[in-house]
């Protein structure tokens, strides 16, 4: 039939509501648009329908290009046109069509543009928490290099430390801390998940302590001298020999009644879990008969994680267990001590142990 697109012709049967019967409906694609013409192929279509079948078709639609449905090798979806007929969608403008199609588009998008904002956000608060860092750090530092007493540069330390933390908006929970040790010195034993551990002990413990560092930060001056005014001690954890005289000089700080702060694990890794612990904390305090008070750090490694200088936004909770005393001074009290801190930061951590792990063959 002239006018009509070739092989864009669907017939099919629809169910009348009213009669309860079975309608042939045949919708076919033109590009016509007048009206003449259009009432001309309307005629030829029922005159050839009467032909072919001996009726002529219940009713006849033509609808602009496209809106007979195809599969992808071309095959006329006649189910598919028969629902667009029956929801009354068949022959809609294309400009509803094109607004659709945007719509869904939009729709698709939508996804990666949350995405997109979420990134953006990230980086603007990254940007920000590095310039709180770096207009708090030059003073406080400096600060702690020229005051006098230590009790001076301690308070210093913890007022910069939490002015850290409240102008970055990170949330602080601690419990616990009334179960510190206060009159006798003892060993506060905390997992490691970031370098803002330290910064994070410093704002929220009560109690001066010495931190125990590992010696490699004598490499770097900043580091170096800053803990050195604060009063902490660098460990050698690879010279065996030079870590038997730093065990010694641990030993006596405790003797002296000075509380001592480790991070047993030695380091920290990005990967979720708490690492095996090195036994000069719990050696020193088997020996010396003091107390260790375990300590868990939640959330720090996903604010700044360890191979990142990225921060991002979190919520940090302190919690700071019952203190565990030593059942002797000899090795096997020392590693029972260990198993049973370990025990308790475990319980609080929410993370694998990966001490565990690494021994299963």
């Amino acid at each position: 039939i002239a006018g009509l697109r070739k092989g864009c012709v669907a017939i099919f049967g629809s169910s009348d509501p009213a009669s309860g019967t079975e309608r042939i409906i045949i919708v076919a694609e033109t590009r016509e648009k007048e009206q003449h013409r259009l009432d001309s192929i309307y005629s030829r279509i029922n005159e050839l329908a009467t032909d072919l079948l001996g009726t002529p078709a219940d009713e006849v639609v033509l609808a602009p290009p496209q809106a007979v449905l195809k599969t992808s090798s071309g095959k006329i979806r006649r189910a598919a046109v028969r629902e667009l007929f029956e929801a009354g969608e068949i022959g809609r403008r294309p400009e509803a069509v094109r607004w659709q199609v945007m719509r869904l588009l939009l729709a698709s998008l939508r996804p990666r543009l949350r995405a997109a904002w979420r990134r953006l956000g990230a980086a603007a608060y990254a940007l920000y928490a590095h310039a709180i860092f770096w207009m708090l750090a030059p003073s406080v530092w400096l600060l702690v290099m020229l005051l006098p007493r230590s009790s001076w540069r301690w308070k210093m330390m913890r007022r910069g430390a939490r002015l850290l933390f409240r102008l970055g908006r990170i949330p602080l929970s601690v419990e616990g801390v009334e179960q510190l040790p206060r009159d006798d010195a003892c060993v506060i034993v905390s997992n490691h998940a970031s370098y803002l551990d330290g910064v994070l002990l410093a704002a929220t413990l009560p109690l001066e302590v010495t931190f125990i560092a590992k010696a490699e930060l004598r490499r770097n001056f900043f580091a170096h001298h800053f803990l050195r005014r604060i009063g902490a001690l660098f460990v050698e954890r690879f010279d065996t020999r030079q870590g038997v005289a730093d065990a010694r000089r641990v030993f006596e700080e405790l003797q002296r009644g000075r509380s001592l702060l480790f991070f047993p694990e030695g380091t920290f890794s990005r990967m979720p879990g708490l690492l095996p612990f090195h036994m000069g904390a719990f050696i020193a305090a088997a020996e010396s008969g003091a107390e260790v008070s375990p300590v868990t750090i939640r959330g720090t490694r996903s604010i700044l994680r360890g191979d990142s200088r990225f921060p991002r936004r979190g919520v940090v909770h302190v919690e700071v267990a019952a203190p565990i005393e030593p059942q002797g001074s000899d090795w096997s009290a020392a590693l029972k001590l260990r198993d049973d801190v370990r025990t308790a930061i475990l319980q609080h951590l929410g993370e694998p142990d990966l001490a565990n792990r690494a021994a299963t063959p």
